[in-house]
């Protein structure tokens, strides 16, 4: 399983001692294929520390970031994805890190205005002057991941994917076919539902303030119910293979093939189970 440094959006950011002690957790247990972005609050910076601190373990970390997403010091979101923007993130990204390079770096979201191709062009000046070793794209279409590739191989496209989230599969978005007829990798994000599949969120109210997921339609109560029936069945016949909820359904993840790679993480428990 990847492991995602998210430090944002799930609540305030826990301190760095408690934090580098999850990124400790998940070296030793073999998940080194690590995944952050620029908007990510700290993680850049904390992952830069972690580097910092153990030298020796960069060269066993696989590390993804992403750039596109952009929010001011108000809060408002914008995405860009352009050439310039794309440039200037990637230096930005690898000074907080404190790194040469990463190994994929995606665009976390395509902006509709700047063509693909011309992103593309900029990633792949970025691949051939070594700061970026694969190109990532996050929440793209099939179309525009067909377009994408005939500029320069696009290595992975990272989407949401769980037992409440296949879309991917379905005939009129294709993404998942167009991706295997490609050569391109699938990393699904958010693999246990945003959490709700590990079997232990009961109500929205067990979210902390901040955290983005009592805003989100899946967790509002006129879905909560009905999304926990999910979640209960999960447990149910989880119990019966004496697994937890989040074994399962990440075992019915991988199932799906050995070019579906998972990535998530929240608390220090994720990584032990995983």
């Amino acid at each position: 399983m990847l492991t995602s440094v998210k430090s944002a959006f799930y609540g305030k950011p826990k301190p760095d001692e408690e934090r580098f002690k999850i990124l400790d957790r998940a070296y030793e247990v073999g998940d080194t294929f690590w995944d952050t972005a620029d908007m990510y609050q700290d993680s850049e910076d904390l992952l830069g520390k972690w580097f910092k601190a153990n030298p020796g373990k960069r060269e066993h970390i696989f590390l993804a970031t992403k750039f596109a997403n952009k929010v001011d010091e108000q809060g408002n979101r914008s995405v860009d994805s352009s050439p310039e923007y794309a440039r200037s993130a990637i230096q930005k990204s690898l000074r907080r890190l404190g790194l040469p390079y990463v190994d994929l770096y995606y665009a976390h979201r395509l902006d509709g205005t700047t063509p693909v191709e011309k992103t593309m062009e900029e990633l792949k000046k970025m691949k051939k002057e070594g700061l970026i070793k694969h190109i990532g794209l996050s929440e793209c279409s099939s179309e525009s991941l067909r377009r994408a590739c005939k500029v320069e191989h696009v290595d992975a496209v990272q989407i949401e994917y769980s037992p409440f989230t296949i879309d991917i599969e379905r005939d009129e978005i294709g993404l998942l076919k167009t991706c295997r007829e490609l050569g391109v990798a699938t990393v699904a994000y958010s693999p246990i539902g945003r959490g709700m599949l590990g079997g232990q969120i009961r109500s929205p109210d067990d979210f902390e303030e901040g955290d983005f997921r009592k805003f989100a339609p899946r967790f509002s109560k006129e879905n909560f119910t009905k999304n926990l029936q999910l979640v209960d069945r999960i447990t149910e016949i989880a119990k019966k293979k004496k697994a937890t909820p989040s074994q399962l359904t990440l075992a019915w993840l991988l199932h799906q093939g050995d070019d579906i790679f998972p990535v998530g993480l929240i608390r220090p428990v994720v990584v032990m189970e995983s």
